[in-house]
C-alpha cells in the first residue's frame, strides 16, 4: 500500500474527491458509477461524510462498494446496500483457467488451483510464486518450532522475543495478512488431524516441516484458545497497540497452547 508501518484506510479526504467527482457531468451522458474499492477500509470520518450520497444518490449514479469484510462497513451504510455476494470459484473452473490462459500443465494447474481455496487472483500468484505466503511460512514455522522448544527452556524464550521484534518490524497490514495466515495454517492442521484430508490445501515447502507431523499437536482442546489469541493481536494491531509486546504476549500464550493435551 505504500504506507510504511501505517495502516490502510479511506479516509475523509478520499470521500472529499468522490463527492468532488460525482459532482461533475457523465462523460458521455449516461450513468455514472462510482466504485469504493476494499469499502471496509472506510473510516468513521469517510463513511459519515459519503453517507447522504449513499443515501440519496443524484439521478443515473450507481455506487459498487467492494469489500471482503462485509461486517467491517458500518451498519447505517450497509442497511441502504443491496448485497451481491460471490462464493468462491470451483477448483476444476480455476484450473481450467490456468490451463488455457496461462499455459499451465494439468496436474501443476490442479495443485496451484487446489491450494488457490477458491481465488483466481492467489492462484496467479501461486503460479507467478510471488504470493508472499513463503516469507509467511517461514515465520511461521520457526515460531512454532521455538514454541515447543520453550517449555522450561529459557534460552528459547530469548528466540521467541527476537521472533516478536522481527514481525513488528514489519508494517502493521503485513503483521495482520501474516496473523490470519496463521489462523488459516492452525485450522488446516486441524482438519488434518480429523480426518478432513479433502479440506488440506496447505502445502507447506520447508525442509524438514511435515503438516501431518504438525496437525496431532492441534486439537478441539487448543484451537479456541490459538484462534482467540490469533485474533485478539490483530485486533489489538489495528488499534495501534505496541506489537512488540502484543506479539511477545501472543508467543508465550502460543507456546502454553501447544503443549495441551488432546482431551
Amino acid at each position: 500500500l505504500g504506507i510504511e508501518n501505517k495502516q490502510g484506510q479511506i479516509g475523509v479526504d478520499e470521500a472529499q474527491e468522490v463527492v468532488k467527482s460525482l459532482s461533475l457531468k457523465a462523460y458521455e451522458g449516461g450513468f455514472k458509477i462510482m466504485i469504493i474499492w476494499m469499502a471496509e477500509k472506510m473510516n468513521t470520518a469517510a463513511a459519515n461524510k459519503l453517507l447522504k450520497l449513499i443515501e440519496e444518490p443524484p439521478n443515473n449514479t450507481l455506487f459498487l462498494l467492494v469489500t471482503e469484510d462485509e461486517e467491517q462497513i458500518i451498519q447505517t451504510i450497509r442497511s441502504r446496500c443491496q448485497k451481491l455476494h460471490f462464493p468462491p470459484l470451483p477448483e476444476d473452473e480455476i484450473a481450467a483457467f490456468l490451463e488455457k490462459n496461462e499455459n499451465c500443465s494439468k496436474p501443476e494447474a490442479l495443485k496451484i488451483a487446489h491450494q488457490a481455496n477458491g481465488s483466481y487472483t492467489r492462484a496467479l500468484h501461486l503460479l507467478q510464486k510471488d504470493s508472499g505466503d513463503q516469507q509467511f511460512e517461514t515465520w511461521f514455522i520457526n515460531w512454532v518450532r521455538s514454541a515447543f522448544k520453550a517449555k522450561g527452556n529459557r534460552s528459547t524464550v530469548l528466540e521467541l522475543i527476537a521472533w516478536s521484534e522481527e514481525i513488528a518490524g514489519m508494517g502493521r497490514e503485513s503483521q495482520k495478512s501474516f496473523l490470519l495466515y496463521c489462523i488459516d495454517f492452525f485450522r488446516q492442521a486441524l482438519m488434518l488431524n480429523y480426518k478432513a484430508e479433502k479440506l488440506v490445501y496447505l502445502e507447506p515447502a520447508t525442509p524438514g516441516f511435515k503438516l501431518e507431523k504438525f496437525a496431532p499437536f492441534v486439537h478441539g482442546n487448543n484451537i479456541k484458545d490459538i484462534i482467540e489469541a490469533l485474533e485478539e493481536a490483530i485486533y489489538h494491531i489495528e488499534r495501534n497497540g505496541n506489537a512488540k509486546i502484543i506479539l511477545t504476549d501472543l508467543s508465550i500464550r502460543l507456546t502454553r497452547y501447544l503443549h495441551k493435551k488432546a482431551a
